[in-house]
C-alpha cells in the first residue's frame, strides 16, 4: 500500500468521550481548521485486499462529488467539484500496487474549470460504494471509494479446495484422516461424550486495520499490526493441528466492519471466534493481559464497559457506509438471547486466560464481560483477547518481540485445546440462516 505516513488515532489517547449511552468523536485539528476553508485534498490512501479495495481521499472540508461507472473497459469515474488539482492528486498513479486484486490504475486530472476527475481502471467488474465520512480522530473529512468484486472470495470454497470436510457436514470423516476425532493434545473426550469426526473451524479476528489503526504505543507501534502478526502465528499453530483449521477475518492491512467480522465467522460455520487486540489506557503503568466475553446485560466492570465502547467505535474510525442496509447486521448484532453461547464463551475464556497467565501478568484474574459488538454471533462461542497494554512502554516492547508473540499464540491454542477436551463440538446441522 502506498500512502502518506499513517496518523495515529489519538482516540486511543482519549479523543473519544463517552456520555451515557451516546458516543461523540471530537473533531480533529484538521476538521476544526477546515471551517470556511476552500476544499483541498490532503492525502489519498489505498488499502488493497481480496475482499475489497478501499481508496480514502482526505480533505480539509466536505467534498461535492458525483460518480458513475463505464464499461469496456470497466472504470469508476468520480468528479470532485470546487477543488484545485494539486501534488497529492498528481501522485495518484503511484498509489496503486501492481498486485492490487481489484484496481489496475488510478489517475486524476483537470476535467473542466473547477472540476477534477478521478478515473479508476478496474481489473474486473465491481460493485462500487462511494460515500463520505466526517472527521474522526486525527482524520479530516474523507471521501471513500470501496470497490467490491461482484464475485466475493468464498471461504467455504477455500476449505473445499483443501479437500477437507466442511464444518456442518455431520457424520463424515475428515479427508484422508478417518481416525481423527476431537481428542486433542491436552486430553481426551469426556466419558459419555459423543465422538465427532469433523473439522473444527476457528475464526481468528485481528482487531482494527486499514483506516483504523487501533491503539498506538508511545514507541509508535500500531495495534493493528501487532494483532495481525499474533493472529497469523496463531493460525499457523491451529492449522498444524490434525483436526483444526483457522480462518482470518483479514490477512492484510485493511478495514473490516465489526458486523462483517461476525458474518464471516458464521458463513464458514465456525466453532469458535477469537478476536485479538492490544489494550491501551490513559496511564502508561496499566499492564497485563485480559480475556473478555459478551454480556447479556451490563458490563462486569467500568473498565470493561469503557473498553467495549472504545472497540465498538472502530466502525466510526474505519468508516462504514451507513446507506447499505444489511439484514444480516440486524439479525446478528441485535440478537442478545444467547445465554448458552455466552456460557460456552466464558468456559473458553477461562481456559485461554489460565494459559495466558503463564506468560504474562493478568490484568484481571477472571474473564470479564461487556457489550462487544464483535462478540455477538448468537451461535458461536466468542472471546476477545487483550494480549497486553500497548500503551505501557515495557509491554509495547514485548508485543513487538517475536518470541513473546509466539508464546501468546501458543498460550491461546493451549487454552483452545483444553476447552475442546472438556467440551467436544457436536455435529452441526447446516445453517440456512447464515446465507
Amino acid at each position: 500500500m502506498s500512502e502518506r505516513p499513517e496518523k495515529p488515532w489519538a482516540g486511543r489517547r482519549e479523543l473519544i468521550k463517552f456520555a451515557g449511552a451516546s458516543l461523540c468523536l471530537l473533531v480533529s485539528p484538521v476538521g476544526r481548521a477546515a471551517v470556511d476553508r476552500k476544499p483541498g485534498i490532503l492525502a489519498v490512501r489505498v488499502w488493497p485486499a481480496e475482499d475489497y479495495t478501499r481508496v480514502a481521499i482526505e480533505c480539509n472540508s466536505p467534498l461535492k462529488f458525483s460518480h458513475f461507472t463505464v464499461k469496456n473497459p470497466d472504470r469508476l469515474v468520480v468528479d470532485l467539484e470546487g477543488i484545485e488539482f494539486n501534488s497529492v492528486l498528481d501522485s495518484l498513479g503511484n498509489k496503486v500496487a501492481p498486485d492490487d486484486p481489484n484496481i489496475k490504475l488510478l489517475r486524476a486530472g483537470r476535467f473542466k474549470p473547477g472540476v477534477v476527475r478521478l478515473v479508476m481502471e478496474l481489473k474486473n467488474e465491481v460493485n462500487p460504494q462511494v460515500f463520505e465520512l466526517p472527521p474522526a480522530g486525527e482524520y479530516g473529512h474523507r471521501l471513500v471509494l470501496d470497490v467490491y468484486p461482484l464475485e466475493a472470495p468464498d471461504p467455504l470454497l477455500t476449505l473445499l479446495e483443501k479437500k477437507e470436510l466442511l464444518p456442518g457436514d455431520p457424520g463424515k470423516p475428515l479427508a484422508e484422516k478417518p481416525e481423527q476425532n476431537v481428542e486433542t493434545k491436552s486430553g481426551r473426550p469426556r466419558q459419555g461424550q459423543p465422538v465427532v469426526d469433523r473439522l473444527i473451524t476457528i475464526t481468528l479476528d485481528p482487531g482494527h486495520g486499514g483506516e483504523d489503526p487501533g491503539a498506538v504505543g508511545r514507541g509508535g507501534s500500531y495495534e493493528k499490526h501487532v494483532t495481525l502478526s499474533v493472529a497469523k502465528r496463531l493460525k499457523a499453530k491451529i492449522d498444524a493441528e490434525p483436526n483444526m483449521r483457522a480462518v482470518l477475518t483479514r490477512n492484510t492491512d485493511y478495514f473490516v466492519p465489526l458486523h462483517m467480522r461476525v458474518q464471516k465467522a458464521r458463513r464458514i460455520r465456525s466453532d469458535l471466534f477469537v478476536s485479538i487486540h492490544a489494550d491501551a489506557f490513559t496511564r502508561p503503568d496499566a499492564n497485563g493481559s485480559s480475556v473478555f466475553a459478551l454480556s447479556e446485560s451490563g458490563a462486569s466492570s467500568s473498565a470493561a464497559r469503557y473498553l467495549a465502547q472504545k472497540e465498538n467505535a472502530s466502525d466510526l474510525i474505519g468508516g462504514v457506509n451507513l446507506d447499505v442496509k444489511d439484514p444480516m447486521l440486524a439479525r446478528t448484532l441485535l440478537d442478545l438471547s444467547q445465554t448458552a453461547t455466552i456460557s460456552d464463551s466464558l468456559k473458553l475464556g477461562k481456559a485461554v486466560l489460565g494459559e495466558i497467565g503463564n506468560i504474562n501478568r493478568l490484568h484481571k484474574a477472571s474473564v470479564e464481560q461487556a457489550g462487544f459488538a464483535v462478540l455477538k454471533a448468537p451461535d458461536i462461542p466468542s472471546i476477545l483477547v487483550e494480549t497486553a497494554f500497548i500503551s505501557n512502554p515495557e509491554e509495547e516492547r514485548r508485543l513487538n518481540d517475536d518470541a513473546y508473540q509466539d508464546k501468546m499464540a501458543e498460550a491461546i491454542i493451549a487454552g483452545i485445546r483444553k476447552y475442546f477436551a472438556k467440551n467436544p463440538p457436536l455435529a452441526k446441522s447446516k445453517l440456512a440462516s447464515v446465507n
